[in-house]
């Protein structure tokens, strides 16, 4: 059928699927439902909705946001459900910092093949961030239809690295579905976490320089690459720019010991290191440093094991991130396409939008995404650009600065001290309060 799904409703938790003669405890949340919507002939995007679990208010009385991560291929039902943002971590236990503490959240693997969504071809897979805003408008319009109950519920869209970039095409095309009447949501705004929006902006070696990562002849190796790539973007050659960027990529790598893109702080693990045998293609670099470390080996044994078994919806013949790579391989020629003028659409039409950046990612530094903000045409960045930010106390410490932001209008910047591109995994407590603040329950 077009559209199917499941829901699971307990009053205690529960231990299910419980194999020959190890016991995988997946504990079981108050209220959530999964499922697939065909989006197009011969693709299958599944979705996955914990209910908010709070003990001071009810569902209907909280917002619903739905994450949408990167890559393109990475599992928003797998890395942000179980690494960031979900009731439980890898290792199924409760997450203290849980979003469904203040939010039900819709996870969603997105693109097609991405996850345990799956194309029945690989001709079906999206090519770009606008087939990718249409195949979202058709599972969007299932869901509304089938959970009534979150029509008039405040709807947020939260996104990580390239789910950032999806987010924004999707929130245009959503905010036109909702005026047209065509999708029944009461969408409140967008919010683009440590997001792809600008990849040209990103392009520069400041950050790599100025955190004492390159001497004068690295500098210089890096400075040669990066022009590479604006070179192939000037000249519209997207697909070409993907390649030179693999390449800068591997540049800034072979000068810096091999630098976690991620978080500059943290070291890369063994699996992650460039060899000779990694690196054979531009697009295998690519693919090793923006799809495997969401897709570590201890994950995909979790979501092809006890998850699958416990959803039971997923096909006999679909393995969870199989066809991840694929994704991205389908996407490379719009890789490094700006999406820039879209959010200004959306500022445009009145939609709420937030940018949050982490101080310590490399891969989506701070400055890069300052510098596509202070192009935006919007009739308040004047305004936004003389403001001072704000700082906002450490959940976790006392008396020291978690973050600072800045919001005017409709529009909002969070930097996020100590944390990388994955800001909830890495300040959980912050994003946490960042969600509230973002969804005005602050």
């Amino acid at each position: 059928p077009p559209f199917s799904s499941r829901t699971t409703v307990v009053t205690s938790w529960l231990l299910l699927n419980c194999m020959q003669t190890v016991c995988s405890c997946v504990p079981v949340q108050a209220k959530e439902s999964w499922g697939y919507v065909d989006v197009r002939e011969g693709a299958h995007m599944f979705w996955w909705l914990y209910y908010a679990n709070s003990s001071s208010a009810s569902y209907k009385d909280l917002p619903l946001v739905m994450w949408l991560q990167g890559g393109p291929g990475g599992s928003s039902c797998g890395f942000g459900n179980f690494e960031e943002i979900g009731p439980l971590d890898r290792d199924l236990k409760p997450r203290g910092t849980s979003w469904v503490r203040a939010a039900s959240v819709l996870f969603v693997d997105n693109p097609v093949g991405t996850g345990y969504s799956y194309t029945d071809t690989e001709d079906a897979l999206a090519k770009d961030v606008a087939m990718v805003a249409s195949d979202m408008m058709v599972l969007l319009k299932s869901f509304f239809s089938l959970k009534t109950e979150f029509q008039s519920i405040p709807f947020f869209i939260f996104s990580e690295s390239y789910g950032g970039k999806m987010a924004a095409a999707i929130s245009l095309e959503l905010t036109k579905a909702v005026q047209a009447g065509s999708i029944k949501c009461n969408f409140a705004g967008v919010a683009l976490g440590d997001s792809w929006i600008s990849p040209i902006d990103l392009c520069h070696q400041t950050p790599v320089d100025q955190r004492s990562l390159l001497d004068d002849n690295g500098l210089d190796e890096v400075t040669k690459a990066a022009n590479a790539v604006l070179e192939a973007v000037k000249q519209g050659q997207y697909r070409k720019a993907t390649d030179m960027w693999s390449i800068t990529e591997n540049v800034v790598e072979q000068n810096t010991n091999n630098v976690n893109f991620y978080n500059i702080l943290t070291q890369n693990s063994d699996e992650m290191k460039t060899s000779s045998d990694q690196t054979s293609g531009f697009l295998s670099s690519l693919k090793r440093r923006h799809i495997h470390p969401l897709h570590r080996q201890s994950l995909s044994e979790l979501m092809n094991g006890p998850i699958r078994q416990k959803l039971g919806v997923i096909p006999k013949n679909v393995t969870w991130g199989g066809q991840a790579e694929a994704v991205f391989e389908s996407m490379a020629g719009d890789f490094m396409k700006p999406v820039v003028d879209i959010v200004d659409q959306l500022l445009a039409a009145g939609a709420n939008v937030t940018v949050y950046n982490g101080q310590l990612d490399l891969i989506v530094d701070t400055v890069g995404q300052e510098i596509w903000v202070k192009r935006l045409k919007w009739d308040g960045l004047q305004y936004f650009n003389k403001m001072k930010w704000t700082a906002l106390e450490d959940p976790q410490t006392e008396s020291q600065t978690g973050a600072f932001y800045k919001t005017y209008k409709n529009f909002a910047f969070y930097w996020i001290l100590k944390a990388g591109h994955m800001i909830p995994s890495d300040q959980g407590p912050m994003a946490l309060r960042m969600l509230k603040m973002v969804t005005q329950q602050e």
